[in-house]
């Protein structure tokens, strides 16, 4: 099953230190199997900030998106993205394909 790093960054200062972070992130991805499903591009911001910027990245199971972002190759360039722009990242594992919404309340607490 897959898994899938999520970031919803805003307020992206596009300088030298992000140019290289976008630079060098593809050879970090690929010893882990990720791939870029969508990152910024043609976008419609529906709520929050309109400047906000979505990137899916998808691994091949969730271990995998795990050891990507933990891994010295990816460590040592985050900084780059974390100093030059604000967000959040959210590491998770696909749902299923069967997934309904109500699946979600079967023994498990909703964090809110």
């Amino acid at each position: 099953m897959p898994g899938y790093a999520i970031a919803q960054l805003y307020d992206v200062d596009l300088n030298a230190g992000i140019v290289e972070y976008l630079e060098r992130i593809d050879s970090t991805l690929a010893p882990f199997g990720g791939k870029f499903l969508v990152h910024a591009g043609l976008q419609s911001v529906q709520e929050g900030p309109a400047n906000a910027a979505a990137i899916v990245i998808e691994f091949p199971d969730y271990q995998a998106a795990l050891d990507w972002y933990q891994s010295p190759a990816y460590q040592a360039i985050l900084p780059l993205r974390t100093e030059n722009a604000s967000g959040i990242a959210i590491l998770a594992q696909d749902c299923g394909e069967n997934h309904v919404a109500t699946d979600i309340l079967q023994g498990r607490v909703v964090q809110g």
